[in-house]
């Protein structure tokens, strides 16, 4: 597919754009917080197996008359298991006593108490620090790896996208107070490669382009290269988010926020290797001149004649 598109005559409607949303999710993250699940805050885990099919919205109900609040109820692995997240610390009949109020209605229903554990704070803050700084360990091995393997600015500008890409995405979920757990910190993770990914294939081309095109504007060998890499952008993240919006749509309660997490992730991470890097390269002043290699000089200058 040939496309022939003026990508950065709207480079800097894309920079107010992204400062919009930067500045949004920032403000959001700092003043409304994350929504953070029970894997940080600690609370209970209670897995119950039903005979036939579990209603969850009847267990969910049950669980708030009887004084249960804030309990998270979802199908686990198939729909006769039940997962129930309980905020709080466990008692030695914590499991006995959900399973009698939910039986309350039907007395012939045999409902089996499979687990029950129990996440502590303090296991909840240590899992909220580590995740944290393996964010940050990924980003800063990213950063040496594209260093080592194209040059400096192309590794900055990789950094500002992957940070934009996480900020926005962390912000949403902050924005919308959807609950944050370790599925969707790993769908962070996820989307660090996934944008980065998107991200080198743009610089390669870009890379390519500055040394060989016989352009000399830098923002017309840029955009050519974005051009050239757009037909395999749209379609990996095309058939991504189909796969996507299957897990969303049909994975169940589980991963439903993880799926949501790299949904926003793919579609702010393909804006981003288009818009967010390439600007970033051009603000730095990224030409020709800083991917020249030097020609060794003429050994025949040496001989004697």
């Amino acid at each position: 597919m040939n496309f022939n598109i003026d990508f950065l005559a709207w480079r800097k409607i894309a920079i107010v754009f992204s400062s919009i949303f930067l500045v949004i999710s920032i403000g959001s993250i700092a003043i409304k917080e994350l929504n953070w699940g029970l894997d940080f805050t600690g609370g209970t885990l209670v897995e119950l197996s039903y005979p036939e099919e579990a209603n969850i919205s009847e267990i969910r109900s049950s669980l708030s008359q009887g004084g249960f609040e804030g309990a998270q109820v979802a199908n686990f692995g198939s729909s006769r298991e039940v997962l129930i997240k309980l905020p709080g610390t466990i008692s030695d009949s914590l499991g006995s006593e959900i399973v009698s109020l939910l039986s309350k209605e039907n007395t012939n229903l045999n409902i089996d108490l499979r687990r029950i554990e129990y996440v502590g704070p303090q296991i909840g803050s240590e899992l909220r620090d580590d995740g944290g700084t393996s964010m940050l360990i990924a980003l800063a091995f990213m950063m040496l790896y594209i260093a080592f393997r194209f040059q400096s600015m192309f590794a900055g500008a990789a950094v500002i996208a992957l940070v934009h890409d996480v900020v926005i995405v962390v912000g949403i979920f902050s924005l919308i107070q959807i609950e944050f757990d370790l599925t969707v910190l790993a769908a962070i993770l996820a989307v660090i490669g996934y944008s980065l990914n998107d991200t080198i294939v743009v610089s390669d081309r870009i890379r390519e382009n500055l040394r060989s095109s016989e352009l000399e504007n830098t923002e017309e060998i840029i955009n050519k290269s974005l051009n050239q890499t757009l037909g395999r952008t749209l379609i990996t993240s095309l058939t991504t988010l189909l796969v996507l919006f299957s897990l969303y749509l049909l994975g169940g309660e589980l991963i439903k926020n993880f799926a949501l997490a790299l949904i926003f992730g793919v579609v702010i991470g393909t804006y981003s290797s288009i818009y967010i890097a390439a600007n970033a390269l051009i603000m730095m002043g990224m030409t020709k001149d800083h991917l020249k290699v030097e020609e060794p000089e003429n050994s025949d200058n040496n001989l004697l004649p």
